[in-house]
């Protein structure tokens, strides 16, 4: 290659380089941090005072906040969860002041570039960039429940991109990250179903679920603990003075292997779980501790 074709060579990586920061850039304001689980995720504005994340994402149910770019914190409350595809909504207590991307007018296809946006434990925009590799579906998420479309990205992910915006090479908003992996490509919720479960939310939808008062999140079980073969639970992280959770002597440093007769391996299992549930049931919770496993009898509270 000679020296004007290098150069010609520089010059499209530096104007490919400069497209995606700008990109970053413009992207990153629609991109909120979400404060709720142990660690921060994102979420995505969707309304005025409406943000667009995953269960994932929040991991509790009580003490939800959002972080805008400037640093101002913003309580909210969970509106909430569509246990198909994942999606929640997040109500903001004030107004966002920021606008919602635009979303993609078509489907993405095998081989575009996309980049996906978070929020780092700083609340700094975080970038990584991939292409689509696979646009399919369906993909079951559950019993009896499945995702019609599922687009999976090459575009690495950690857990606080879950809840982010997945964004095509316009800046148009192509779905939401879910932070998980299916054969090592990133799963990402189409951006006409997420905004399509949030509508659903927002109208009323879903029932809305009991609240018990806890944070979790997923543990590996030792071998002397797997009570029933299986090695994945929930340790409790995070207790709500005077909830059900606290009542019924629950503690943090818990493991919780059931609730209501079902195994919670997962936050978004709790979520499920929960549900159908409303306020003054009493409902059984099986939990470790100290290696031994034992019932406790919760009575679910009315979410305030």
């Amino acid at each position: 290659m000679n020296r004007q074709n290098h150069a010609m060579a520089d010059l499209t990586l530096a104007t490919l380089s400069d497209e995606l920061g700008n990109l970053a850039e413009t992207r990153a304001a629609s991109v909120l941090q979400v404060l709720g689980a142990r660690r921060p995720a994102s979420g995505v504005v969707h309304g005025p005072d409406t943000i667009v994340t995953t269960a994932r994402a929040i991991g509790r149910e009580d003490g939800l906040r959002v972080r805008r770019p400037d640093g101002e914190t913003i309580e909210t409350t969970l509106v909430g969860w569509d246990p198909r595809s994942g999606i929640a909504v997040l109500r903001a207590a004030a107004p966002l002041a920021i606008g919602p991307p635009a979303l993609a007018t078509a489907e993405p296809r095998a081989g575009e570039i996309v980049m996906a946006m978070a929020r780092s434990w700083s609340n700094a925009p975080t970038a990584t960039v991939g292409t689509v590799a696979v646009v399919g579906g369906p993909l079951r998420t559950g019993r009896r429940r499945e995702l019609a479309r599922v687009i999976r990205v090459t575009a690495p992910m950690h857990d606080g991109f879950a809840g982010g915006g997945v964004f095509d090479a316009r800046g148009a908003l192509t779905g939401i990250a879910t932070a998980t992996a299916i054969r090592g490509f990133g799963v990402v919720v189409p951006a006409s179903i997420a905004w399509a479960s949030a509508a659903q939310l927002l109208a009323g939808g879903t029932p809305r679920r009991g609240f018990i008062g806890l944070a979790v999140q997923p543990v590996h079980l030792p071998a002397s603990q797997r009570e029933g073969g299986r090695d994945r639970a929930l340790l409790v992280v995070a207790i709500t003075d005077g909830g059900p959770a606290e009542a019924g002597g629950i503690i943090v440093g818990d493991v919780l292997l059931e609730f209501d007769g079902r195994r919670t391996e997962s936050a978004d299992d709790l979520l499920e779980a929960l549900s159908g549930s409303g306020a003054g049931q009493t409902l059984t919770a099986r939990t470790l501790r100290g290696g031994a496993a034992r019932d406790v009898h919760l009575t679910v509270a009315q979410r305030v």
